[in-house]
């Protein structure tokens, strides 16, 4: 069977139900069902087909513990930072992301997304194939979520994974089956976040899926964390 037949979820479906997975059980992901996800991120779009990235993906025990150090050091240096000292500083909505970073060793698989090429036009590229990455993962039952803890231990992760100065390190993707569920997610209305012609101008047209015009009645409540 091949990829494309394997991801047989709706689209709308994998769209409107995809939401940053932090909670993910330890279990392997099968070699398989990570092929399929990454043949899906190597179908993006990308400028002149120049196929600007490659992807780290790390099981290794060993070499997860060592990122997960990493990782929870960098977390924590951007929360001192911002003035935040400990665990009783933190707001609630941090509370999943700490629980990721105190956990992240056991999640089964973690990608490290490089740009090979320098220059917005290489995030151009990425930043598609790390879309299509996630809703591939969606379609087969697994969560993730995006982080950029990676820009604080730049040197750090190319000594130990051996990635070339030449190649930009764009972000990290944790994998697994998830703990919580997938959606449906909570967004703010379309006429604060989409304008038209000019800034601060909602468009008329913007109008929820049943047919309704939005109103700007304030953001909805967060998300219940994953």
């Amino acid at each position: 069977m091949s990829t494309a037949d394997r991801l047989t979820m709706p689209l709308g479906e994998a769209i409107f139900s995809l939401r940053a997975i932090r909670r993910l059980k330890p279990d392997p992901i099968p070699d398989a069902d990570l092929c399929d996800i990454l043949e899906a991120a190597i179908r993006a779009p990308n400028g002149g087909n120049t196929q600007p990235w490659h992807f780290v993906v790390v099981k290794d025990a060993a070499l997860r513990a060592q990122l997960g150090t990493l990782y929870h050091e960098a977390w924590w240096a951007k929360r001192h930072d911002a003035g935040i000292r400990g665990p009783e500083d933190l707001p609630r909505h941090y509370q999943p992301a700490m629980r990721l970073a105190d956990e992240i060793a056991q999640v089964p698989v973690m990608i490290l997304i490089c740009a090979t090429a320098k220059g917005p036009g290489a995030m151009g590229s990425v930043i598609p194939a790390t879309q299509n990455l996630l809703l591939a993962a969606r379609a087969l039952g697994y969560g993730g979520a995006f982080t950029g803890f990676n820009f604080m231990v730049d040197a750090e992760l190319r000594s130990l994974f051996g990635i070339p100065d030449q190649a930009f390190i764009a972000g990290t993707v944790t994998l697994g089956r998830p703990l919580g569920k997938h959606g449906p997610v909570r967004r703010r209305p379309l006429p604060e976040l989409v304008f038209g012609e000019q800034w601060e101008s909602p468009p008329v047209w913007a109008v929820d899926p049943e047919g309704v015009q939005f109103t700007a009645a304030g953001p909805p409540g967060p998300e219940r964390p994953a």
